[in-house]
């Protein structure tokens, strides 16, 4: 597998909610990464894809809320999002798409 392939399986997609567009005003991104990606791996990921310096990686995992679906109980997946503060200058522009 490519080094490139290897970053895209760390990052799965942008965030783009309320709080992710207030944090985005502070110069921070936020992406879904895979769960088993640690602070390094994701830094890398992105200044390797998208071209930009990484100030500091913040994570969190978000465990997954219990449902009712058709009567039968299940339960949502946990999703782990990185909040990734760029240096002065370097922006991504989520809204496009990669």
């Amino acid at each position: 597998m490519t080094a490139k392939a290897e970053h895209y399986d760390v990052i799965r997609k942008p965030i783009i909610t309320e709080k992710a567009t207030m944090a985005s005003e502070n110069g921070a991104v936020v992406f879904e990464v895979s769960i088993d990606a640690n602070k390094p791996q994701i830094k890398e990921a992105v200044e390797e894809l998208f071209g930009v310096k990484v100030k500091a990686v913040n994570t969190t995992i978000t465990k997954g809320k219990t449902k009712r679906f058709r009567g039968q109980l299940g339960k949502r997946k946990d999703v782990k999002k990185a909040y990734v503060t760029l240096e002065e200058g370097n922006t991504i522009d989520v809204s496009t798409g990669l």
